[in-house]
C-alpha cells in the first residue's frame, strides 16, 4: 500500500505540473507567477524552500548528537535570514521591478557584475540540488529497493517534468499542497511516537548539561567559528534568487513583505518538529542513530515500527517537503541562466525564445545537479556547501551596494575577488577560524576600501533608477 502511494503521489505532483501549464503563457508567467501570489502562498513558498531533506534527515542527526548548537546554520540561519530580507530588502527589489538578484547587480554596478554574479549564483545552486536529488534517492532505495543512482535520475526526472511545464505556478500550487501534507505528517508522527514510547514533554525535554546551550566555549577562535554559524545562512542566503523568486512573485510589496515574515515563522515553528521527533527516537531506539550517519534515523524508525497511516503520511510529507525544496531550487538558476546569461547575449531574443531558453535550463541545472549527487553521499555537507561561495562572493556587493551610496563597480570587483582569494586561501591551509568566515569578512572590508579608491558615478545613477521605478509602480 506504502509504494502504491508514493507512486500516485508522485503522479498526481506530475499532473499539477500539467494543470499549471495552462497558465503560463510568457515568461513572467514561468519565472514569476505573473507576479499575482498572495502574502500566504509567498509565506508557503519560502517555508518550502527550506524545508526540505535537510531539516528531516540531515539536521535531526547531528541535533541529538551535538545539542541545540546543530540547529544554528539551517533552521536558526534561514529564519533569520528571512526576517532580514523581509525587513530590510523585499520592497526595495519589489520596487525595481526585477526579475531576479542579477538583475539589481546590473542596475547597481553594471553588466560585467551582473555577468560574474549570475555564474556565482548558478554554481552555488548545483550542491543544493543535488542534496536534495539524494535525499529522494535514499527515500527511494528505502520504499520502492531502487539502486540510489537510478533514485537519483528518477527523482530528478519527476521535479524536472512538472518544473518544465508549470514553472513557478507549478511550484507554488504545489507548495501550497505538499505543505499542508508535511505538517499533518510531521504532527502525526510526533505524536504517534510520544504514544509508543510513553514519554512526557519534561523527560523529552531533559537532556545531559550543555545539550541546550547555544553559547560557544570561550575563547576568540570559538566565538568567530560560532559567529560563522550563524552566517552560513543568516547571511548566505540574504541575496539568493530562490527567496527573491518568491517574494518578487507577489501581488504587491505588501504581501512580498508579509510573506518573507511568515514564512520565517513557519519554518522556525514547523522546523522544530524534526528534532523532537528525533529525541524520541533516541529516546527509545537509539541503535538507529548509527546507522547512516543518523541520516536515515527517522525513516528507517517510521518503516520499522510505525503502522501504515504513519507509513503514509510521513513519507507523504517527506517526499513532498524535497520536492517542494527541488524545484523551486531548480528554477531559480534557471531564470538565472534565461535572464542574465542568454538574453543579454543574443540579439533580437523573443519572449518565447527566452521562455523556451528559461527552460531548458531547468533541464540543464538538473544533469549537472545530479550527477554531484552521484559523487557524494552527505546531505549536510552538500547544504553547506551551496551557501558558501554566495557568502564569500555576493553578500558584500548586494548589501552595501543597496544602502552606501558611494559603494562602486571598483569596490564590486574587490570584493568579489578578495572574499573567494582568501576563503580558497584559508580552506586550503585549514584556519582554526572557518575559511568562509574570514573569506566573508575580507570581502566586506575590500568592498569598502575598493569603492574610497575607485570611486565612481553608479550609486547617483542607481538612485535615479531607483526612484523612476517606484515612481512607475505606485502610479
Amino acid at each position: 500500500m506504502l509504494t502504491l502511494f508514493i507512486l500516485l503521489y508522485l503522479l498526481f505532483t506530475l499532473a499539477i505540473g500539467f494543470w499549471a501549464a495552462r497558465l503560463i503563457h510568457n515568461s513572467s508567467d514561468f519565472t514569476l507567477a505573473g507576479r499575482n501570489l498572495p502574502m500566504v502562498m509567498v509565506g508557503v513558498t519560502l517555508f518550502a524552500t527550506w524545508f526540505g531533506p535537510e531539516l528531516v534527515m540531515g539536521v535531526p542527526a547531528e541535533f541529538v548528537q551535538h545539542g541545540a548548537k546543530a540547529l544554528i546554520v539551517d533552521l536558526g540561519g534561514n529564519s533569520i535570514s528571512l526576517l532580514v530580507v523581509g525587513f530590510f530588502f523585499a520592497r526595495r527589489m519589489y520596487r525595481l521591478q526585477i526579475v531576479t538578484t542579477n538583475d539589481f547587480f546590473r542596475l547597481r554596478f553594471g553588466a560585467r557584475i551582473e555577468g560574474m554574479t549570475s555564474i556565482i549564483n548558478v554554481l552555488g545552486y548545483f550542491p543544493w540540488i543535488a542534496a536534495q536529488f539524494l535525499a529522494l534517492a535514499f527515500l527511494f532505495e528505502a520504499l520502492l529497493g531502487i539502486p540510489v543512482v537510478w533514485g537519483i535520475l528518477l527523482g530528478a526526472a519527476i521535479v524536472v517534468i512538472y518544473t518544465y511545464v508549470g514553472g513557478m505556478w507549478a511550484v507554488s500550487i504545489t507548495d501550497l499542497i505538499q505543505s499542508t501534507l508535511i505538517v499533518a505528517g510531521m504532527l502525526y508522527l510526533l505524536m504517534e511516537l510520544m504514544d509508543v514510547s510513553g514519554l512526557f514533554w519534561p523527560e523529552l525535554l531533559d537532556r545531559p548539561d550543555g545539550f541546550w546551550r547555544l553559547a560557544p566555549e570561550p575563547g576568540v577562535t570559538n566565538w568567530m567559528n560560532h559567529l560563522s554559524l550563524w552566517m552560513v545562512f543568516g547571511v548566505g542566503s540574504i541575496p539568493v534568487q530562490e527567496v527573491y523568486q518568491r517574494v518578487l512573485s507577489a501581488r504587491n510589496e505588501q504581501a512580498a513583505v508579509r510573506g518573507a515574515h511568515f514564512g520565517a515563522l513557519l519554518l522556525f515553528a514547523i522546523g522544530a518538529l524534526p528534532m523532537l521527533t528525533a529525541l524520541v527516537i533516541v529516546s527509545i531506539h537509539p541503535e538507529l542513530l548509527a546507522e547512516g550517519d543518523g541520516q536515515r534515523m527517522i525513516p528507517d524508525m517510521v518503516l520499522r515500527y510505525m503502522g501504515t497511516p504513519a507509513q503514509v503520511l510521513f513519507f507523504g510529507a517527506l517526499i513532498s517537503a524535497i520536492l517542494s525544496t527541488s524545484s523551486g531550487a531548480m528554477l531559480a538558476p534557471a531564470t538565472v541562466i534565461g535572464e542574465n546569461l542568454i538574453r543579454p547575449n543574443v540579439k533580437d531574443l523573443s519572449d518565447a525564445q527566452l521562455l523556451r531558453f528559461t527552460r531548458l535550463g531547468v533541464v540543464a541545472v538538473a544533469l549537472v545537479s545530479a550527477v554531484m549527487a552521484w559523487f557524494n553521499d552527505s546531505i549536510h555537507g552538500l547544504v553547506v556547501d551551496s551557501a558558501t561561495l554566495t557568502l564569500v562572493c555576493t553578500v558584500s556587493p548586494f548589501v552595501i551596494g543597496t544602502f552606501w551610496k558611494r559603494a562602486s563597480q571598483g569596490g564590486a570587483w574587490c570584493s568579489i575577488g578578495t572574499g573567494l582569494a582568501v576563503w580558497l586561501v584559508c580552506r586550503t591551509l585549514e584556519t582554526p577560524i572557518e575559511p568562509w568566515l574570514i573569506g566573508m569578512l575580507s570581502g566586506w572590508a575590500a568592498m569598502w576600501v575598493g569603492s574610497l579608491l575607485l570611486p565612481d558615478a553608479s550609486g547617483e545613477a542607481f538612485r535615479e533608477e531607483q526612484a523612476r521605478r517606484a515612481s512607475s509602480t505606485s502610479s
